[in-house]
């Protein structure tokens, strides 16, 4: 059952929003060689807890960490650990806040250090595939809009659309109805209305879009090992329009600036 949440729930998903922007900003601070993923999780934990929420990651389904540290070929769900941070990799964090029974969600896939120029484009045209499935979040459209502009604008720079991992409903839990995959056709599936929420996360793979899951059994990778990408935003569809509630102070790297939304779009 898909629910509309009213201009309360998503002004307390605001509130959810703001602590995991800032938490998620810090982190990409901080994120350098020679760290692992598990003092990124501490710091994440800590950071949300110490402003009054809960991380919605930990325990979920078994889940032990705070946030997922996806690194290079990870696409998503990886486990911080152990696994030290080298230059030239690429971060993906995703990240999660419950304040007052209400959730926000968010991804970022960043930098360490100097990355090649492969590396870094993939990164643009991610970020970029988040901002024109925000785009199609309107009255009147559908979910398949979403979907079709994020495979479009991926598949015409030759990269890869996963899709057995899909954007979401979001609200008192993280995953709600209704699904929203990175490909499809317009004008299919769900008609938007205002009070929808939504999680939308592009997961872009440099090269085929298959994907496996490593033994643990949350790791997910791309089976032909090349590079991914994974950008998220919680965004609610208002009468005014689409509103992130996840949006951070600055843009995923200062590279990138070009790309971030218009601030028609910023709550």
């Amino acid at each position: 059952m898909v629910t509309l949440k009213s201009a309360r729930e998503i002004d307390a998903m605001r509130r959810s929003g703001k602590i995991t922007s800032h938490v998620l900003t810090e982190l990409m601070k901080v994120a350098r060689a020679g760290m692992t993923t598990a003092e990124l999780d501490t710091l994440a934990e800590r950071g949300i807890r110490e402003r009054g929420g809960i991380p919605t990651f930990k325990g979920y389904n078994g889940f032990p960490g705070s946030i997922c540290a996806s690194v290079n070929e990870e696409v998503v769900h990886g486990i911080p650990g152990s696994r030290v941070l080298h230059e030239g990799d690429l971060l993906s964090i995703d990240i999660g806040t419950t304040l007052d029974g209400y959730v926000s969600d968010s991804a970022v896939t960043i930098p360490i250090g100097n990355v090649t120029q492969h590396a870094r484009r993939l990164l643009e045209v991610t970020q970029e595939c988040l901002t024109v499935g925000i785009a199609q979040m309107k009255r009147g459209n559908h979910v398949g809009d979403i979907g079709a502009a994020v495979q479009a604008h991926a598949e015409q720079h030759g990269y890869g659309v996963v899709r057995e991992l899909v954007g979401h409903g979001v609200g008192r839990a993280m995953h709600e109805e209704p699904q929203v995959p990175n490909y499809g056709e317009p004008g299919t599936g769900m008609e938007l209305r205002p009070g929808l929420v939504l999680a939308l996360e592009p997961m872009i793979t440099q090269a085929g879009p298959k994907i496996r899951i490593l033994s643990d059994g949350w790791t997910v990778v791309t089976a032909d090992g090349k590079l991914a990408a994974h950008f998220e935003h919680t965004i609610a569809l208002t009468e005014d329009g689409p509103k992130i509630l996840t949006l951070r102070d600055f843009a995923e790297d200062p590279a990138l600036e070009r790309y971030r939304p218009t601030r028609e779009a910023i709550a």
